[in-house]
C-alpha cells in the first residue's frame, strides 16, 4: 500500500477523535475560546442535549472578515507564535485546532463582527476539502458558533452517545466548573428554549462568596474553610469542606484552566488520609497559580493534565497548605485586635532545593521553644475571603512606634556627650580616608593607608543604615517566607512577644500572635539568607530578657549581632559605604587591618 497524504476532512475527523468526545467537549473548547477573546458576557444554547445543536454566543473581541477561512483551519491560531510562546502560555486555548476539529464532524457555521468592522460575516466549512464558504450576515459585536448534527458523518461516534439527559448534565457540570475559573464572566445556560442556569458577573471580591453558594450549594459556602497559602511564584487558595462533609464539588485549577490533575488530587487526597483513612474526600474548590514557564499545559489531548518542572515541590506544597486548612483548631488572633488571620501551617516534610526556580528556604519540623521547623510560605494575591489576614503591625501603631523610637535615641544621644564628642574629634581625620573606600562583599570595603592595602569592616554602620530606612519607610524591606513558620511557646512569652511585636514589625518581622504559639511569616530582607533555626532561637532568648527601658536602644543592635557578614552582598556594602560618605565619622570606630591582595581569590564582586 502506498504512502499517501490524507484528505483535509479526514485527517480533521481523526483528531476531533481526541479533541471532540462528546457534546460537553464542543462547549468547552468553544466556551474557553469565548475567554480567551476577552467574552464578558457567554450565552449557550442546547438542544437535545447538544446532540441537535450547540450555539455559543459571545460579546468578544470577534474575527475579522480576512480571518475568517484562517479560523476553521487546522493548526492555525492567534494565541501563540512561537515555541517562547508555548512555554508560558497563559491562555486557555493553543493549538488552533479545534473549530477545525468541530467542523469536520458536525455542520458548523461561525458569525462574527469585530468593534471596528461595519457588517457581520459568516463563515462555514464544508466538502472533502473543508473548503471555506464566506457570506455577509447581521451580528452584534462579538461572536456566534452554532454546531448541528453533532457527529452526523461518523455514525460510529454517534452511537457512543449517551441519553439527552446524561449528555446535558456533562455540559452543565462543565459550566459549574467554568464559572468558579471567572468569577467576572456572566454565563447563561439554555436546554431546548429554557433557561436552567443564570451566574450573574461578580466584579466585586466580597460577592464571590455568591457565586459559590450557586455553583456548589450553600452547605459548601457555609462550612468550608478558606485556603491561602504561598507567594506569587506559587500559590494555593479556594476553599475545602472540613473532613466528614459531602464529597462534591472537587475543582482544580492551574493558572485558570480547570484540571483534573493526578499530582494535585493525590496530594489532597494523602493530606485527608492522614487523618481520618478510609473515609471519602470531601469537596473542595482550590486555584493553584505558579509561575507559566514552571508548567507544562500541553501533555495532554483535552489539556485536562499538565506536567510541573518541579513536581514533588507543588505536591508538598499543597499538602501542607490543605494540612493547615483541616488540621486548624483555633483562629490565630493579633493582640488588641479583632481581625483574624492566616491559618497555620505546620510544615512536616522538607522542601527539596531548587535550581534557579524557587529560592531555597530553611525546613525542618513544627518545635517547641528550641528545636528545628519548617519555613516557607507567605501571602497570596487571590482575594480573601471575611477571615481576611491583617498585618500585625497597623500604620497607625507603626508610625507611633517609629516616634518613640526616634523620640528614644535623641534622648539616648543627648545623654552621651563624651561619645559625640570623640566622633567629632575623629572626623577631620576621617573625611579624607572615607571616599577612598572601595566596596567588596560580606560588608567589608577596602582602603590604602600610608600606600598600604587596609580590609575595613563596615558591618557596625549597619544600625545606623536601618534607622535612616525606618525613618524614610517607617520600616526595614522584608521578604515573604515560602511557608510560615510555627514556634510553640508559654504564655508568659507569647505575652512578651506582643509587648515586642511593634518593634518586630519595625525590623521587618510579621508575625502573628495564638494563645499557644507564633506564626512567623515575614523575615527581615537581611535575615533571609541566616539559618531560620539561629534567628527565631536568638529572637525568644532576646524577647524573654526584655525590659520595658530596653525597648528603645537595643533591637537594632540585635539584628546587627544574628546577621551573618557571609550573607550579606557588594549591593548592601556599597550602600554603607555611601552612608560612610555622608557620615564620615562613623569610620573611626570602624576595626581594620592590612592585608595582602589576592586577585584569584578576592572578595570583588
Amino acid at each position: 500500500m502506498s504512502i499517501q497524504i490524507l484528505p483535509a476532512r479526514l485527517a480533521n475527523q481523526i483528531a476531533a477523535g481526541e479533541v471532540v468526545e462528546r457534546p460537553a467537549s464542543v462547549v468547552k473548547e468553544l466556551v474557553e475560546n469565548s475567554l480567551d477573546a476577552g467574552a464578558t458576557r457567554i450565552q449557550i444554547d442546547i438542544e437535545r442535549g447538544g446532540h441537535k445543536l450547540i450555539r455559543i454566543r459571545d460579546n468578544g473581541l470577534g474575527i475579522e472578515k480576512e480571518q475568517l477561512t484562517l479560523a476553521l483551519s487546522r493548526h492555525a491560531t492567534s494565541k501563540i507564535k512561537s515555541l517562547d510562546d508555548l512555554e508560558q502560555i497563559i491562555s486557555l486555548g493553543f493549538r488552533g485546532e479545534a473549530l477545525a476539529s468541530i467542523s469536520s464532524v458536525s455542520r458548523l457555521t461561525l458569525t462574527s463582527k469585530p468593534e471596528n468592522q461595519s457588517e457581520a460575516w459568516q463563515a462555514y466549512a464544508e466538502g472533502r476539502d473543508m473548503a471555506v464558504q464566506i457570506s455577509p450576515a447581521s451580528h452584534p459585536n462579538g461572536t456566534t458558533i452554532e454546531v448541528v448534527d453533532l457527529f452526523f458523518n461518523t455514525p460510529a461516534r454517534r452511537k457512543f452517545l449517551r441519553t439527552e439527559k446524561t449528555e446535558f448534565h456533562h455540559i452543565d457540570e462543565l459550566l459549574k466548573r467554568i464559572a468558579l475559573s471567572r468569577f467576572d464572566v456572566a454565563i447563561t445556560l439554555k436546554h431546548n428554549g429554557k433557561v436552567v442556569r443564570q451566574y450573574r458577573s461578580q466584579l466585586q471580591q466580597e460577592n464571590y462568596v455568591k457565586r459559590i453558594a450557586q455553583v456548589a450549594g450553600r452547605v459548601f459556602e457555609q462550612q468550608a474553610v478558606f485556603v491561602n497559602s504561598g507567594d506569587e511564584r506559587l500559590s494555593l487558595h479556594g476553599w475545602v469542606l472540613p473532613m466528614g462533609s459531602k464529597t462534591e464539588p472537587q475543582y482544580t485549577y492551574v493558572n485558570g484552566r480547570m484540571m483534573r490533575d493526578k499530582l494535585i488530587f493525590h496530594a489532597i487526597r494523602q493530606t485527608f488520609e492522614e487523618y481520618a483513612p478510609g473515609y471519602e474526600i470531601p469537596g473542595f474548590v482550590l486555584y493553584l497559580d505558579i509561575e507559566p514557564r514552571q508548567v507544562d499545559v500541553n501533555v495532554h489531548p483535552a489539556k485536562h493534565e499538565v506536567r510541573f518542572h518541579q513536581g514533588r515541590l507543588v505536591h508538598d506544597f499543597i499538602v501542607q497548605a490543605v494540612r493547615q486548612a483541616i488540621s486548624f483548631e483555633q483562629p490565630l488572633i493579633e493582640p488588641e485586635s479583632n481581625h483574624l488571620v492566616q491559618e497555620e501551617i505546620q510544615h512536616e516534610y522538607p522542601i527539596p532545593q531548587t535550581e534557579n526556580v524557587f529560592e531555597q528556604v530553611s525546613s525542618g519540623q513544627v518545635r517547641e521553644s528550641r528545636g528545628s521547623f519548617s519555613g516557607g510560605g507567605g501571602a497570596s494575591s487571590y482575594p480573601k475571603s471575611s477571615l481576611d489576614y491583617q498585618s500585625p503591625v497597623s500604620d497607625i501603631a507603626k508610625q507611633h512606634s517609629v516616634n518613640a523610637f526616634y523620640q528614644g535615641i535623641a534622648d539616648q544621644s543627648l545623654s552621651e556627650p563624651s561619645e559625640r564628642v570623640e566622633h567629632t574629634s575623629a572626623t577631620e581625620n576621617s573625611r579624607a580616608v572615607c571616599c577612598e573606600l572601595l566596596p567588596l562583599r560580606q560588608g567589608k570595603a577596602l582602603r590604602t593607608v600610608n600606600g598600604e592595602p587596609q580590609l575595613i569592616d563596615l558591618t557596625p554602620a549597619l544600625p545606623t543604615l536601618w534607622q535612616q530606612q525606618i525613618e524614610q519607610f517607617g520600616q526595614l524591606e522584608s521578604k515573604n517566607l515560602l511557608l510560615p513558620v510555627r514556634i510553640n511557646l508559654s504564655s508568659d512569652l507569647i505575652d512578651k512577644v506582643k509587648c515586642s511585636l511593634s518593634w518586630l514589625g519595625i525590623l521587618g518581622f510579621d508575625i502573628a500572635i495564638n494563645s499557644q504559639f507564633l506564626l512567623v511569616k515575614k523575615l527581615p530582607e537581611v535575615l533571609y539568607s541566616v539559618d531560620v533555626n539561629h534567628i527565631l532561637d536568638n529572637l525568644v532568648e532576646k524577647v524573654s530578657a526584655t525590659k520595658a527601658e530596653d525597648e528603645v536602644g537595643f533591637w537594632l543592635t540585635w539584628l546587627q549581632q544574628i546577621v551573618e557578614a557571609k550573607t550579606l552582598n557588594y549591593s548592601l556594602t556599597k550602600q554603607l559605604v555611601e552612608l560612610v560618605v555622608k557620615k564620615p565619622e562613623l569610620i573611626a570606630s570602624f576595626k581594620s587591618k592590612t592585608v595582602k591582595i589576592d586577585l584569584e581569590n578576592s572578595l570583588f564582586d
